[in-house]
């Protein structure tokens, strides 16, 4: 593959890259910053793509790494920026006794309380450093169906509390 046909197809998936960014950033500014990177990226290592293979996997494999990467770092540094006025948030973020970490916390408690019993005892006792295996024989069900309960408790606690969702901004 000639320079020309390499950049004219890399040039080609801008939008699709644009678009598996946006899954995982879930912001446009982040997601284009992705796509920038990623698009240098693969500019710049163009030597270790091989020919006739998948020229598209190549690339999205490049990004995902990219993301994956970010993260790793983000969450390594403990990053975080608070533009507020007289650095309120985290003056604030640690005080365990702050009306905004008793609000939040009761209504994730709340939450947590309002799903079906076999979700909740399963969840709760992973959540308290619990076992799989465990849990499986103190409630005398096998791990699988502990496994499966604790994942579909995770997945409407999200539905339930969408705002504390994970997000990069």
């Amino acid at each position: 593959m000639s320079t020309i046909e390499f950049n004219e197809a890399l040039i080609g998936m801008e939008s699709n890259l644009h678009s598996f960014a946006l899954n995982f950033t879930r912001n446009n500014e982040d997601a284009k910053d992705l796509t920038q990177e990623t698009m240098l990226k693969a500019i710049t290592y163009r030597n270790y793509y091989t020919p006739q293979t998948n020229f598209r996997a190549w690339v999205f494999t490049i990004m995902r790494n990219i993301f994956i990467n970010q993260y790793r770092r983000k969450v390594k540094s403990g990053t975080i920026f608070d533009n507020s006025k007289d650095l309120y948030l985290l003056n604030t973020a640690d005080s365990e006794n702050s009306a905004v970490h008793l609000l939040t916390e009761k209504e994730v408690h709340s939450k947590i309380n309002s799903l079906e019993k076999e979700y909740k005892e399963p969840f709760e006792m992973h959540f308290k450093g619990f076992k799989y295996k465990e849990i499986a024989d103190q409630l005398d069900i096998p791990i699988g169906t502990v496994k499966s309960r604790i994942f579909i408790a995770r997945k409407k606690l999200m539905d339930l509390l969408p705002e504390y969702k994970f997000s990069n901004n």
